[in-house]
């Protein structure tokens, strides 16, 4: 029996919002300051509505609407039920305020944690589909689409055409995967996404054919990994101090799911958690089981402050080197 948000009762999938954009370099930044200086209002909404927007970002309406789609989707700005206005997150004033730690997703840390924002939770459909469910390492577009409209038919989503998957996965796509560069496609609009950096999805021989990268991630850094688990840990089994490896593995929206670990890799960066928690954590491997143990919960926000500090002295290095 398939198990995760998806097949819950009441889960209402979301295949729109980005008007067929993927998330583009400075795109979070320029939400992120827009919303800020407006904040004070109760009607900000406005800022990606009114008449002044297209001239405020210097992009079409569409274009506008999908800025506005992706500094959501990625949590750096919400919107309250019932109320007209947007707000800032903490996660968004820590990396992309004025004095953020990095406002232009120079870091790859960055763009790890913005993947697992868009990826790990169920908000965005196809995302947490194709990490999370699709069974197979290379699809098509076409396939990947097809599978998704047998879950809605299945599950009985309204609203879910064929026409509307299919835009919704050929944005999945562009997100991770890079333009061929030619003549008519410069190296700079081939990499319209920061996401295309990570490797998670590389095109293969067919012309439409891609598959999942599935490995070691070494640009994935120690405490983007530990958000990760506490993020998953908090949300799956908040009120239980063990998980199982067979959990953090292979459960959907887990990081071994979402971040296409092997179980080799997983289990590297498990044993390395104990030192980068300071003992918060601790892999266990004692009379057979194989499991993470927690001596209190760990908050993200706590998770958020010690990465910090690793993005401020990569970033400091890379402008000294």
């Amino acid at each position: 029996m398939p198990r995760g948000p998806l097949y819950q009762d009441g889960y209402r999938p979301h295949f729109a919002g980005h008007e067929t954009f993927p998330l583009r370099y400075g795109w979070l930044k320029k939400a992120f300051d827009a919303v800020q200086s407006t904040e004070s209002r109760d009607d900000n909404k406005s800022v990606f509505t009114g008449a002044d927007a297209i001239a405020r970002f210097g992009v079409g309406k569409n274009m506008v609407a999908s800025m506005r789609h992706w500094a959501m989707a990625s949590g750096v700005l919400s919107e309250p039920d019932g109320r007209q206005r947007i707000e800032t997150t903490s996660l968004g004033r820590l990396f992309f305020s004025n004095n953020g730690i990095d406002p232009y997703m120079e870091s790859p840390d960055t763009s790890w944690l913005i993947h697992w924002q868009l990826s790990a939770h169920p908000h965005k459909t196809t995302w947490f589909w194709a990490f999370n469910h699709y069974p197979a390492l290379s699809f098509e577009r076409d396939m990947l689409a097809r599978g998704i409209e047998r879950l809605a038919h299945e599950l009985g989503w309204s609203h879910a055409s064929a026409a509307t998957i299919g835009r919704d996965v050929s944005c999945f796509v562009r997100t991770y995967v890079p333009q061929p560069v030619s003549r008519h496609v410069s190296y700079e609009d081939a990499l319209e996404s920061p996401l295309t950096e990570l490797g998670l999805i590389k095109p293969v021989g067919r012309r439409d054919g891609f598959r999942f990268v599935r490995g070691p991630k070494p640009s994935l850094g120690m405490y983007v990994f530990c958000y990760s688990v506490a993020d998953f840990w908090n949300e799956h089994s908040p009120n239980v101090n063990t998980l199982s490896f067979e959990t953090i593995a292979h459960e959907p929206g887990s990081p071994g799911r979402v971040f296409l670990l092997d179980e080799n890799d997983l289990v590297d960066k498990l044993n390395r958690l104990e030192e980068t928690t300071d003992g918060i954590y601790r892999w266990s491997e004692s009379a057979g089981l194989k499991q993470l143990i927690r001596e209190r919960k760990f908050h993200t926000e706590e998770v958020l402050n010690r990465l910090a500090t690793t993005v401020n002295r990569e970033l400091y290095d890379k402008g000294s080197a």
